[in-house]
């Protein structure tokens, strides 16, 4: 079968091939057809470095597609049922699941470091062993993963729209809508406008925020904010006198970093009005350090809240959003801004390192 392969960290262009096949099927085990795919920005952070993946091994984790088969001990899926990829399955039993914790549940990516494709000469069982990010690797045409990385999704769900579902629509709405609920009437500023800034937006909209500052250094990313719910769209140097005029100076009330880096976590903590929330949302590098003094920490009393996978239960996460969808509160087929087959893969990291995507669907 294809798959897009990064072969060492640090490379910039994934390898199409058409000699990896999908492995691992047995007890407990699904295996997907994928039908679409988005490209979420950890994909490349994990292609660059930033987040820590065995090599070499098929990006992608945000996916959507149907069941092929479904091992020994799987119940709840059969072959034919249309699905949605959840990269951080809970398993239901560990200290974060029964605290209800369960985006915290570790189980799922214990699964990373078991390779679930090989390359080289297909059905030989021969080759090399290929690893799938976070543990799925959705930029394949077929991809073996736990059953519960495999979750239902309704006959009227679009498989593109329920792959943005799978990871950037539920961490940026849930952001907004579980880690900081957001109150009504509310002022927000949200730091990085791609897809995932763009739902934490939209998720602020739906909350009742009057106030939407978009910051973004990219003019295309800023206009779109504001087709999404943005009130006004800023470039980062602007920033400063935004907050002075929408809130008098005196900060917003939330704040949202969702670009991953030390620097604008500050920007976004300077932004926050004294007894705000700083939502962090970003995933970034083990060695950024974000640093606050000791004073200010305790004078401002403002809360630091980091939003892992939204915050919360991703499969209630995921029917929120099937619902919201479903009333038109928010727009996700808008967030797809380009396609491409999966030999174009690298046409669509090129989209997202400049800006241009919002989010690029592979179809597969």
């Amino acid at each position: 079968m294809r798959a897009a392969v990064q072969h060492e960290t640090g490379r910039s262009e994934l390898d199409v091939r058409d000699d990896v096949e999908a492995v691992g099927f047995g007890p407990g085990k699904v295996r997907l057809r994928m039908r679409a795919t988005g490209l979420c920005h950890s994909d490349l952070s994990a292609m660059n470095g930033v987040l820590p993946q065995l090599v070499p091994f098929v990006p992608g984790h945000e996916g959507a597609g149907e069941v092929v088969d479904v091992g020994d001990g799987v119940t709840g899926l059969r072959p034919g049922d249309r699905v949605l990829v959840c990269w951080l399955p809970s398993c239901g039993g560990c200290p974060a699941c029964k605290r209800g914790q369960t985006q915290l549940c570790l189980a799922g990516l214990m699964e990373a470091g078991t390779p679930n494709f090989r390359m080289g000469v297909p059905g030989s069982g021969s080759g090399s062993d290929v690893f799938g990010f976070a543990g799925t690797g959705t930029f394949a045409e077929e991809a073996v993963v736990g059953a519960g990385c495999a979750v239902p999704i309704p006959d009227d769900l679009p498989y593109d729209i329920a792959a943005l579902i799978g990871c950037g629509v539920t961490t940026g709405l849930g952001a907004a809508l579980t880690t900081a609920d957001v109150a009504a009437g509310s002022s927000v500023a949200v730091i990085g406008c791609g897809g995932v800034g763009i739902c934490a937006i939209q998720g602020a909209r739906a909350a009742g925020a009057a106030q939407i500052v978009a910051v973004d250094p990219v003019a295309s990313r800023r206009e779109a904010a504001l087709r999404f719910g943005a009130t006004e769209a800023v470039p980062p140097d602007a920033l400063a006198d935004a907050r002075a005029r929408v809130t008098g100076g005196e900060g917003f009330d939330y704040a949202f970093e969702v670009v991953g880096t030390s620097a604008t976590a500050r920007a976004a903590y300077d932004a926050t009005r004294r007894g705000g929330t700083l939502c962090v949302v970003g995933a970034g590098a083990v060695d950024d350090l974000f640093q606050v003094n000791m004073f200010e920490l305790f004078f401002d009393e403002k809360k630091i809240l980091p939003s892992l996978y939204g915050g919360g239960d991703v499969r209630r996460a995921y029917e929120r959003a099937i619902s919201l969808w479903r009333a038109g509160r928010i727009d996700l087929a808008g967030l797809i801004t380009h396609r491409v087959p999966l030999s174009g893969v690298n046409e669509a990291l090129a989209q997202m390192r400049s800006g241009e995507a919002l989010r690029t669907c592979i179809e597969i």
